[in-house]
């Protein structure tokens, strides 16, 4: 009897240890996970894309409004109020495409029109600066030193900011929108996008990507 009993507790204490060791293991590796932004396929592979096959030059967009999609950010944007969109642009012209003067919108089903957040607006929502404070850009380093470097690095890395599509290139990256105050901001959007430029410098046809959801 007594055999037993050393035997089970001797199993216990060791179930107990191998159990804080794979806690410490998950943590760790929770920890050294770092962001790393999506492959861009073609940007007309994508189900949401605008081809313009006469400028050969495409533009497609995957919103990434579902949980499984949003694992890949350490941040919990959707509870911050913010849509990723990953966007990618195409250029299979011979001549390169100036991104420089880009303007892009998020539309809703209701008309709202969203531009895309800047590094700022995102350090300022994690960092919970309430609106209507009014701060010098850029942020106050109190403000953005209370966010952690693995977030400002994913930020960095994330974000769209190409100024231009070399010729048979790709470019890719996300955009942040700020759906706070839109509930259902997702279905019957759209993305917008104008003021792209030729090697020319002459702007081609807006861009109209419809959000099939």
């Amino acid at each position: 009897m007594h055999w037993l009993l050393r035997d089970f507790r001797t199993g216990a204490r060791s179930s107990v240890r191998l159990g804080a060791v794979l806690c410490v293991l998950c943590v760790l590796a929770f920890a050294a996970k770092e962001f790393v932004k999506p492959d861009a396929k073609p940007a007309k592979s994508y189900p949401e894309h605008d081809d313009h096959t006469d400028e050969k030059v495409a533009v497609g967009v995957d919103a990434y409004d579902t949980p499984e999609k949003a694992q890949i950010f350490s941040v919990k944007w959707a509870d911050e109020g913010y849509l990723p969109v990953f966007v990618v642009i195409t250029n299979d012209s011979d001549l390169p495409v100036s991104l420089a003067s880009m303007q892009v919108q998020f539309i809703t089903a209701r008309r709202d029109k969203i531009s895309p957040a800047t590094n700022d607006d995102l350090y300022r929502r994690l960092s919970h600066i309430k609106q209507g404070r009014v701060y010098p850009l850029p942020i106050p380093q109190k403000a953005k030193g209370s966010i952690g470097k693995k977030t400002l690095d994913e930020i960095d890395r994330a974000q769209f900011d190409a100024k231009a599509v070399e010729p048979h290139a790709t470019q890719s990256g996300f955009m942040f929108f700020d759906i706070s105050d839109i509930s259902s901001a997702v279905p019957g959007a759209r993305v917008y996008l104008t003021g792209l430029r030729d090697a020319k410098g002459a702007e081609l046809l807006y861009f109209e990507i419809p959000l099939q959801r």
